[in-house]
């Protein structure tokens, strides 16, 4: 299965929620009607509760839903997670960072915020948020402390996979929904903590009886609310362990991880029971004990036996008792194994042309493979180590991306220069004109995108005055001279996007439904403008077109008409685009991929305006296009 039937899957999953959601509710409004009426018969009083009921369950679910609306921040620090600095020297955390960005930069998607459970010695992690671009994903320090690389890998492997898999968006909004139909319960429950308050008043006895039976009614909304969860759960865990073993190449890492939660006396339970029971279905591992229909996870044997299909009850018994006398410690366990990060890649010439199909493109979109992720090793370690250093710190991020965008004609820069002063002060233009000549000098023009998905996470932090104000001079700098190449507009549009979604992730988490039908002329634009990147004359411009028209509207006959303002014609394109059904994003992809490269060959500009594509309309694309 994938990517984009993932994707399909994913809604599929959404209206399954919200059947389910509409049974939980209809047994919650069913229980408190019958208590009603054997307290007082009468139909008036059924109207009335029952209008009630729904109104809680309704506004109970919205407001936590807003309580969410910041994305995955939010979960993490009410899960009490510590934020990861990007320029941490503390080892471990260093080890952590390295192997999320090194994933990202495989997946084709933005590094998430990473966030350490600092209080919580079992094994366990969860990604949350909305977009990638809002994503976050939290470990327990019994994670970083008994995991080796390759086992951290397989860990934040899997939660990459939840990234992609559009997972993150139903977990956040399942948190809210479960909510919800718990509020009767939930208001039985604060009633009787408090009832003694209620002093000799003639109506509490009556008030404590009717907050008792909402206690017991609230048991139903937990059992529907366990039942949703187990069966939202169990088979995206499934697919997450085998998305994390075709990303990290290996078994080894992932089954480790889960002997580990199966050999040691932590476990992967979590402390605060009452925070990782909201959570249990976001989690690696399984954090409260659930089993049977409960069991948001399958059962840990069988995800072992699935990577390792000889591994027996005594082997991990054996486990259990060795680590019961010498716990495994993960930092020693690299030295031992000599687990450096680093497998080493080739990167191709600057000038190199690369040989793609559109089918081997769609099938790339988030579904990175063991030459994706040797490449990405490749692509981090390629990168200078001071550039690095500019990407991870916030006083730098933003001269290095103005940087990328200054012209390399001195009477141009100078202009771009003023552009930056007059907006974000004379130092931070200076600084950016330095790091222009040092990104001149020192990067491998396929690493520019890559560097800059490294700095987004960092330029995310910034206070919403301070963004406004860089992407007001973004816009000035890629503008200066009344021309946008493609770097310029790629580079220009991942900036707004990151920015955009960051700021409001609730806003543009969505599945979409149009079909290729309802966005014609969307397409055309898009293909006419591709195609005109992709060929030096209009002839072959037009021919590459019409067969990426023909893959995802046969039966259409639009002419092929470039766009008078070349490449800015895509600002129209995007929203209605980004509003496709899943299987329709796979074939725009694939005509895409066809009109840029009808020639069969795909330039560095080319691959870069064609994975800009792909991130605006959220299918990431991992970082080289031919696979080894």
């Amino acid at each position: 299965m994938n990517f984009f039937e993932q994707q399909a899957a994913a809604r599929r999953n959404s209206t399954r929620l919200v059947i389910l959601f509409a049974l939980a509710v209809a047994g919650i409004v069913a229980a408190v009607d019958l208590a009603a009426w054997l307290v007082m018969p009468s139909w008036r009083m059924l109207a009335f509760t029952t209008g009630v009921t729904l109104v809680t369950i309704f506004f109970g679910s919205m407001y936590r839903i807003a309580s969410l609306g910041d994305g995955g921040e939010t979960v993490a620090q009410q899960m009490g997670g510590t934020l990861v600095p990007e320029d941490t020297t503390d080892p471990g955390l260093r080890r952590l960072r390295n192997v999320a960005e090194e994933i990202a930069i495989a997946s084709g998607v933005p590094v998430p915020k990473l966030y350490v459970l600092e209080h919580e010695a079992g094994i366990n992690a969860f990604a949350a948020g909305y977009t990638a671009s809002d994503a976050v994903v939290a470990v327990t320090r019994g994670a970083l402390d008994r995991l080796n690389r390759d086992e951290l890998q397989g860990v934040i492997a899997h939660e990459f996979s939840h990234i992609l898999n559009d997972d993150m968006r139903l977990n956040i909004r399942l948190i809210g929904v479960l909510f919800g139909i718990l509020m009767i319960g939930l208001i039985g429950r604060k009633i009787l903590e408090h009832g003694r308050f209620g002093g000799r008043s003639k109506n509490i006895g009556a008030v404590l009886i009717a907050a008792l039976v909402a206690m017991v009614i609230g048991y139903i909304g937990l059992f529907f609310g366990r039942m949703i969860k187990a069966g939202v759960s169990r088979s995206r865990e499934r697919l997450a362990d085998a998305s994390a073993v075709q990303f990290t190449r290996q078994t080894q890492g992932l089954a480790g991880a889960l002997k580990k939660i199966g050999g040691l006396h932590d476990g992967s339970q979590l402390n605060h029971r009452s925070d990782a029971e909201e959570v249990s279905h976001m989690l690696f591992g399984d954090g409260i004990g659930f089993t049977g229909l409960f069991a948001t996870h399958p059962p840990l044997l069988e995800r072992i036996r699935a990577l390792e299909p000889g591994f027996s009850d005594e082997a991990l018994a054996r486990l259990q008792a060795r680590w019961a006398m010498a716990p495994p410690n993960g930092m020693q366990e690299d030295i031992a194994l000599g687990l450096d990060g680093g497998s080493g890649s080739q990167l191709p010439a600057a000038r190199q042309e690369l040989l793609v199909t559109p089918p081997m493109v769609a099938a790339q979109v988030a579904t990175p493979a063991a030459d994706d992720y040797r490449r990405a090793d490749a692509i981090v370690t390629s990168i200078p180590d001071a550039l690095r250093d500019l990407a991870s710190r916030r006083d730098t991020v933003m001269p290095l991306l103005l940087g990328m965008l200054l012209a390399d004609d001195e009477t141009l820069a100078e202009r771009q220069r003023m552009d930056i002063a007059a907006r974000l002060g004379d130092d931070a233009a200076d600084h950016a004109i330095r790091i222009h000549q040092q990104l001149t000098a020192e990067l491998h023009p396929m690493l520019r995108l890559p560097l800059a998905a490294l700095a987004f996470p960092v330029l995310r932090l910034r206070p919403r005055p301070q963004l406004d104000a860089f992407m007001d001079t973004v816009h000035a700098v890629v503008h200066a001279d009344g021309q946008v190449s493609l770097f310029e507009y790629c580079l220009g549009k991942l900036l707004t996007v990151q920015v955009r979604e960051s700021l409001n992730p609730a806003r543009y988490a969505r599945f979409g439904r149009r079909k290729p039908g309802n966005v014609r002329q969307e397409f055309a634009t898009l293909l006419a403008v591709v195609a005109q990147a992709g060929h030096v004359d209009e002839i072959s411009a037009k021919r590459a077109y019409l067969a990426g028209l023909q893959r995802v509207l046969p039966r259409d006959h639009l002419p092929y008409a470039p766009p008078a303002e070349g490449v800015l014609a895509l600002d129209a394109v995007w929203e209605p685009l980004d509003a496709l059904d899943p299987l329709a994003k796979q074939a725009m992809v694939e005509a895409v991929t066809d009109a840029i490269s009808h020639d069969g060959r795909v330039s560095v500009s080319e691959a870069e305006l064609l994975r800009t594509i792909c991130g605006v309309l959220h299918c990431p694309l991992p970082p080289m296009l031919e696979r080894g």
